[in-house]
């Protein structure tokens, strides 16, 4: 999987996951899965497109996660920058998107995998 942290002066791009998805309401960063023969960078690009409408210039990779759940399954993630994109945001599939500032980040409930990312960010890491 590959995810973007869009940013801009001291805000991220934050994404709320509708009610009847799973894990539904709670927090992500948009993104998704690598399809076979693409690069993460590729993939996010693509996604950024289909999830948003914009055309994004991927950066430099910020981190990479490997998290457990509980229920058994595994999530392998890419993060990258985003400083600048084409196109104006438009919300495809999310419940609702939102600018954040870094340090509020720790008060939205954010899926388990992207927890230990976001006291990162909050306390000035990564980005």
């Amino acid at each position: 999987m590959a995810a973007a942290l869009i940013v801009r002066g001291g805000e991220i791009l934050i994404c709320q996951r509708r009610p009847d998805q799973p894990m539904g309401l709670q927090w992500e960063f948009p993104g998704g899965k690598i399809e076979h023969g693409e690069s993460a960078e590729q993939a996010l690009a693509r996604e950024l497109d289909e999830e948003l409408g914009i055309e994004a210039e991927i950066g430099p990779r910020v981190t990479h996660i490997r998290h457990n759940y509980r229920h058994g399954g595994a999530v392998d993630l890419q993060f990258f920058a985003v400083r600048e994109f084409k196109g104006e945001l438009e919300n495809r599939i999310f419940a609702q998107l939102k600018w954040a500032r870094l340090e509020d980040l720790p008060g939205y409930d954010f899926l388990p995998a992207d927890r230990g990312l976001i006291r990162d960010l909050a306390s000035g890491k990564l980005l």
